[in-house]
């Protein structure tokens, strides 16, 4: 036998190795197979999801700001942040020019934005939904009908985007801009109850994830993976009709005054509710920039300032609370009266007069308010002052609350008694003082001033807000004493006439104090105030009126006065509270009037037939 060709051996042997080579390789694809797509498959599927995929936040819409009837003060509308995507963007002059016009922009501005290879460049900030669909119409009108031929390519025009967001408005312009406040660029509150609130009104961002192809949203891809949801609209016990008359009423008056600020408050002393809260000057909440931060501060919660002779109807309740004085015990009211080592006046030199209680308080005698407080220790007077809320913040809900300021007894000195008595030595918030008078408005019982009504939810779900606290001051035999007292303050022989309103029976106190100026920490200027209720025997309002730093005529009562009467007036006809009858007798307000009512009286009791038993 011949043996076989060695070169077809070899060749045998080559053909068997190739053939185990690839059975190998293809093994090894197998397994690799089953690897990729069995073994580790949900490995790579996330990595795939993680380098193709984006995710991106949904702003959630922040709550509203309303007035008890729905008037709304802040709200948040839909608007759209627009972008471009550099790396995308072929025809940059072609697209500003005809993008440009359309944002309020030149071609020029324009340009330069649209080249490089960043992937979001933020074009404008937010403009209304109308400009950013005219755009994208713009642009695919562009590529529908004027796009033409180039060097073989089609041109078409892209790279803008947009984002939604929301911006905030203020429908009512200045108007309570004080208490409404408003948000930083963040969408955070910055101010007022936009900051106090900040957590109901903000809302939870949600989030949506999309398949990104080169920075660009695969259609089809998009998918929420969580929902967003509107922050807490919060309604106020403000009544749009009455701020507004009060803003107008304060604002002539602190022009005219050429003063530095004023504030107006209504209030119902019952529930504690806010129906105005206007302050001046004021400012544009959408529209703060170049404003003075010192317009931003809220007066009526974060200026403390000597009450002066308000602050009187503190001394005189209290001394009728605590058994010592009448409404007709007859005072002795000289000009002047030196306690201690130092000389106390009145504010108009008079010879010395014989006033019941109720006339030192209608003519507002500093000496005759000395001499009520001399009846009460130190720390009695204390006690009463701190009762009545000074030094304590009113918890009204409004930010950057300020309590006052009222030393503790053991620092007072020889003439700290004295001064306190009539108004002056110690510091309030024209919150504090509006609650004062309510407290007497409402039968001696002090309840928490408050500007919430309740809340709406995103599902528009209402929930009343808390009932506001009340606490026991004075009696109700003191606090109806008190206002009949204070009727006298708007009758001819008082301090305000000009606060009176026909048809109404009116109570009030003038204030007139020196103002502490913080620069030189010495008195200089004034603070000029009214504040009353109405109707004076069952009263339903109580309206505060606070003017700092007026220049000229600086009187409580010939400032405060008119604007009391102007908002007082716009209250009790919009709230639909009826005409009262006028008081059938008042107290006598000196000594000569009540000998003269004492001796009607005896002589009507020796007419009167005595009855036979």
């Amino acid at each position: 036998m011949m043996p076989a060709n060695p070169h077809i051996a070899v060749v045998h042997r080559r053909i068997r190795y190739i053939v185990a080579t690839s059975v190998v390789i293809l093994i090894v694809f197998a397994l690799r197979l089953v690897d990729v797509q069995a073994v580790r498959a949900a490995g790579y599927a996330s990595k795939a999801d993680i380098e193709l995929s984006k995710r991106t936040i949904i702003q959630a819409p922040r709550g509203g700001i309303t007035d008890i009837n729905g008037v709304e003060f802040a709200r948040s509308v839909i608007s759209y942040r627009i972008l471009v995507d550099q790396a995308i963007i072929e025809y940059p002059k072609e697209l500003a020019t005809l993008a440009a016009p359309i944002l309020g922009m030149t071609a020029g501005q324009l340009e330069p934005q649209l080249v490089g290879t960043r992937r979001y460049v933020v074009i404008a900030q937010s403009v209304k939904p109308e400009v950013w669909r005219k755009l994208e119409t713009a642009v695919e009108n562009y590529n529908a009908t004027v796009s033409r031929e180039k060097n073989g390519f089609t041109k078409r025009l892209a790279g803008f985007f947009a984002e939604r967001i929301y911006t905030r408005e203020y429908p009512e312009g200045q108007l309570g801009a004080a208490m409404i406040g408003f948000i930083n660029r963040s969408g955070v509150g910055a101010a007022g109850l936009e900051y106090s609130m900040n957590n109901r009104l903000q809302g939870v961002n949600g989030e949506y994830t999309y398949a990104n192809a080169s920075g660009t949203i695969i259609p089809g891809t998009q998918k929420i993976t969580v929902e967003e949801r509107r922050g807490d609209t919060i309604r106020l016990t403000i009544d749009r009709d009455v701020q507004w008359v009060a803003q107008q009423a304060i604002s002539e008056t602190v022009k005219k005054s050429k003063a530095l600020s004023g504030t107006v408050i209504v209030m119902n002393p019952k529930t504690g509710q806010i129906l105005a809260h206007a302050s001046y000057p004021s400012f544009n909440p959408g529209d703060t920039k170049g404003v003075d931060p010192y317009r931003w501060k809220n007066p009526s919660v974060q200026e403390v300032y000597e009450p002066g002779s308000t602050g009187k109807i503190i001394t005189i309740a209290s001394a009728i609370e605590e058994g010592k004085i009448t409404p007709e015990t007859v005072l002795r009211i000289p000009y002047a009266l030196k306690v201690s080592n130092k000389t106390f006046h009145d504010h108009e030199r008079h010879p010395v007069q014989y006033l019941t209680l109720a006339g030192a308080l209608a003519v507002s005698s500093n000496t005759g308010a000395i001499q009520v407080g001399q009846m009460l220790s130190n720390d009695k007077l204390h006690d009463y002052l701190k009762k009545f809320g000074i030094s304590v913040k009113t918890g009204s809900g409004l930010p950057g609350e300020e309590g006052g300021k009222l030393l503790p007894v053991k620092e007072w000195s020889g003439t700290t008694a004295p001064t306190v008595a009539f108004g002056q030595g110690y510091s309030l918030t024209a919150m504090q003082a509006t609650s004062v008078f309510a407290t007497i408005a409402n039968d001696g019982l002090r309840v928490t001033p408050t500007l919430i009504a309740g809340y709406s939810d995103a599902s528009g779900r209402y929930t009343p807000a808390h009932q506001q606290s009340a606490v026991r001051v004075v009696s109700k035999e003191t606090a109806q004493q008190m206002r009949l007292m204070m009727e006298s303050v708007v009758s001819a022989s008082g301090t305000a006439p000009s606060a009176a309103i026909p048809g109404y029976r009116v109570a009030g106190k003038t204030g007139t104090a020196q103002r502490v100026d913080d620069s030189c920490g010495c008195y200089r200027g004034y603070t000029a105030s009214f504040i009353g209720f109405a109707p004076a025997d069952k009263p339903e309002y109580v309206v505060s009126v606070v003017i700092q730093d007026p220049k000229g005529i600086h009187w409580g009562g010939y400032l405060g006065g008119p604007v009391f009467k102007k908002v007082m007036s716009f209250v009790l006809q919009s709230q639909h509270i009826p005409p009262t009858a006028p008081a059938t007798t008042l107290y006598p307000l000196n000594k000569e009037e009540l000998q003269k009512r004492q001796a009607a009286q005896q002589e009507a009791a020796n007419n009167t037939p005595k009855r036979n038993t």
